[in-house]
């Protein structure tokens, strides 16, 4: 799954890398972007043109009675959204790209998880394939939210975990957004992992595990724990290893 990640990039730069008409509602930097939060997401208007705006992460379909009873998925499998109830009517018709710089995932090891970061080696902001939905109730402005869409991790990440959001590569943005209900065959195809090697990632720190912080120390390393009793002098424990083995060097 995938269950943060940050946006940095100045709005004038979203603007022109997705695209989008007028002028955004005010951003802020999000180093640790978490479900329940309002945040950036690009959808079409009726007349074609694309904007920027806030909706909530974790997907409330429109035919839910009380939002306070739905279950807010944050990931839907690329492979079965297009058949899930909560999903489907979204992915005919309601596709969004959600801009990110990167995205996290956590490395287990026996008891202890690590958090690593992934962007992209250009450091460009990318996007992920979102499906998003507006319930509204009987007073009141409507509450749009979306869910991101996962795959099967490619070779950067399945060392820390077996799936991975689906980055849309630039040529598939206009498709992911444009299609039409008979295209879902279409869609699929591009529903898939990033190429190997499109991919950089490094540890950071544990503070990403509570929401509240959110600020670009949430990328810093964690210090290595002190020494069991009784370790073996010099010996890393498995958390820290690694990442592309057990005792590798690889971390970058």
């Amino acid at each position: 799954m995938c269950g943060r990640y940050w946006l940095t990039s100045p709005a004038d730069v979203l603007i022109s890398r997705f695209r989008v008409r007028g002028e955004p509602a005010p951003l802020h930097p999000r180093w640790n972007a978490a479900p329940g939060q309002d945040l950036p997401v690009v959808r079409l208007l009726e007349t074609g043109a694309r904007v920027l705006e806030p909706m909530r992460w974790g997907l409330v379909p429109a035919w839910v009675a009380d939002p306070s009873d739905a279950g807010r998925p944050i990931n839907a499998r690329s492979e079965t959204a297009a058949a899930k109830p909560s999903f489907r009517e979204s992915f005919r018709r309601r596709r969004a790209l959600v801009p990110a710089d990167g995205f996290y995932e956590w490395r287990r090891r026996g008891p202890e998880s690590v958090p690593f970061a992934f962007r992209a080696r250009s450091r460009e902001p990318f996007a992920i394939a979102g499906l998003w939905d507006e319930w509204q109730a009987r007073e009141g402005p409507p509450l749009r939210t979306f869910a991101l869409l996962t795959t099967d991790a490619n070779g950067d990440v399945a060392p820390v975990h077996d799936r991975m959001p689906v980055i849309l590569e630039r040529g598939a943005e206009d498709l992911w957004l444009h299609a039409g209900p008979e295209d879902v065959a279409r869609l699929h195809e591009i529903l898939r992992p990033l190429p190997d090697g499109a991919l950089e990632s490094f540890a950071v720190s544990n503070r990403l595990n509570s929401s509240r912080a959110d600020d670009p120390s949430v990328q810093d390393p964690s210090p290595p724990p002190a020494p069991r009793p009784g370790a073996p002098a010099g010996l890393a424990p498995p958390a820290q290893r690694g990442l592309f083995g057990e005792d590798g060097d690889d971390e970058t």
